[in-house]
Parts: C-alpha cells; sequence; structure tokens
C-alpha cells in the first residue's frame, strides 16, 4: 500500500514541478546557506513577509505546485529543499525532525529574518512543528499541513507503510519519474538509497510530542484533509492542546478564543492537498491575520 501511494504522491509531485518550473523560472531568486554542515538550497519568490516552505519526504520546493506562486502575490515566500531532498545534497548525520527544525530556524537567521513564518507539509511539518517547539523566539506563525505530533496519530496503515520504507522501496522508486527529476536536480543522485533508509528510520521511530503542544506556541494552523492519513480526532487533540475549541467565544468574540486555528479542507487526501490551490486559499488568510 504505502509503495503504491507513494508512488501516486511523486507522480502528482512530478506534474507540479514542470507547471511551476515553466511559470517561475524567470522570477525566483536561488540560493545556498551553509548552515549546520549542510549547503541548504533556498529559493524565494515575491516580495513581503516572509515565508519558509518545506516539502514532504522524497520531495523538492516544487511539490507545492501553484501554491508557490499564489503565496507569494502577498509575501516573500522562501522554498527550502531539506536534508538530503531535491537540490540539498545529504550529511553525515542521522535524518531527524529535531536536526530539520534546527537547519529551518539557522537558514532564518541567515537570511537576516528576526522571525519568519513557516509552512510545513507531513515530514516538512515535523520540522516546521521542532523548529516552533525548539526556537519559538524565531517563528512568528506556524502552519502544519498534514502533520501529526505523535506517532499514533497516523492510521495503522499508514504507519505500517512507513515500517517498510526501506532498500526496496528506493528499487521501486528508481523506475518511476519522481527519481527522474531527483537525478536531474540532486547535486549527489548515488545518495539516493542512503536518503531513503533515512527517511524510513526516521519514520519507523515513535515518537509523541504532545507535552511540548501548548498554547505558548507560536500561533498555529493545522490543516489536513477530510480523507488524509491522520485520524480526525488526533488533529481535534492537537487543537485542543493549542488552547483551541474550548468554549463558545461568543457573538462578538469577546469570550475569547485560541491564537490557533483549525481547517479540514473537504475532499482531499494526504497525497493531493500540498498542490492544491485551496491549501494556498486557506492558509492566506492566517497569515494575514494580526
Amino acid at each position: 500500500m504505502i509503495a503504491r501511494a507513494l508512488l501516486l504522491l511523486t507522480t502528482l509531485f512530478l506534474a507540479s514541478c514542470t507547471t511551476t518550473e515553466a511559470k517561475t523560472m524567470s522570477t525566483k531568486k536561488t540560493g545556498y546557506a551553509d548552515i549546520n554542515g549542510l549547503h541548504l538550497y533556498y529559493e524565494i519568490h515575491g516580495s513581503g513577509e516572509p515565508l519558509i516552505v518545506l516539502h514532504g519526504g522524497f520531495g523538492s520546493v516544487e511539490m507545492f505546485g501553484p501554491n508557490i506562486e499564489l503565496l507569494a502575490k502577498t509575501r516573500q515566500v522562501i522554498g527550502v529543499d531539506l536534508q538530503g531532498h531535491g537540490r540539498t545534497a545529504d550529511i553525515d548525520r542521522p535524518m531527524s525532525a529535531e536536526a530539520l527544525g534546527d537547519d529551518v530556524a539557522a537558514l532564518i537567521q541567515h537570511l537576516g529574518f528576526e522571525k519568519a513564518d513557516v509552512m510545513g507539509y507531513s515530514l516538512g511539518g515535523a520540522a516546521a512543528l521542532q523548529a516552533a517547539i525548539r526556537h519559538p523566539e524565531r517563528i512568528r506563525k506556524l502552519v502544519l499541513v498534514s502533520t501529526a505530533f505523535a506517532r499514533s496519530g497516523w492510521f495503522p496503515e499508514v504507519r505500517a507503510g512507513f515500517d517498510a520504507i526501506g532498500p526496496q522501496l528506493a528499487a521501486m522508486m528508481k523506475q518511476g519519474p519522481a527519481y527522474a527529476f531527483y537525478e536531474k536536480i540532486a547535486p549527489r543522485p548515488q545518495d539516493f538509497e542512503r536518503v531513503v533508509e533515512k527517511v524510513g528510520a526516521m519514520v519507523k521511530q515513535d515518537y509523541d510530542w504532545s507535552a511540548l503542544i501548548t498554547d505558548k506556541l507560536p500561533p498555529t494552523l493545522i490543516v489536513a484533509g477530510d480523507a488524509d492519513g491522520l485520524r480526525p480526532t488526533h488533529l481535534v487533540e492537537m487543537y485542543a492542546k493549542l488552547g483551541g475549541g474550548q468554549r463558545d467565544p461568543g457573538w462578538d468574540g469577546s469570550a475569547g478564543r485560541s491564537k490557533s486555528q483549525l481547517a479540514i479542507l473537504p475532499g482531499k487526501t494526504h497525497y493531493d492537498i500540498v498542490a492544491s490551490p485551496t491549501l494556498a486559499a486557506t492558509v492566506e488568510p492566517f497569515l494575514a491575520s494580526r
């Protein structure tokens, strides 16, 4: 099952790559930040308040499809290729949400921002959440797309799929379009199998960050599809830990409400939410609110 799901995701990813590259090649600015031992790739679209966007596993900036340009209409969108993904080469360290979160905070400092908004999808959402937990002073607002704060939040079949990620999946993916794109842009395509093994090791680990999820975190928007790989009750639990859904705020809001929000996008799954234009339409009002 996980193999079919990943092949579907990477096929959608490849389709979004060709569309996004054609539209943005002449307007984006690219660069590398030498931080935490990484030569970290980033690209900048638009101008205004900074928004860091973090792709999911086995992806790159292009995974967000048209959402990059849609969000860049009102802000400076900084797309990042995480460790071992896209145009950022792997290094000799394990892959973990904590390390990736530290990379995000270091990039914000490298770019000269006091704070930035951060949006992460799936694996990138775990990195975004850890950046906010470990470096809250660097994050203004946080957007978590299809992200769990505990491994138990994923449906059992998804966890079984995580457990199946290994060399055999790398061999299967090398026959598909996503690897062809990776081979085209990666500085060290020969590291692909090692990256798959590192991602597998990361998602196989049990984790539960529930004790770290409080209303002390930056204002957070939780976004998921109504047919996502996460239990809806898990999303509600996370929203409650952020102070949401605790009371009726009253018709005028005077009774108080959480600074965080929860959005469930109808008809969306874990595999198509990231490139759906409804994502940008949901995220933009949250980022614009004060």
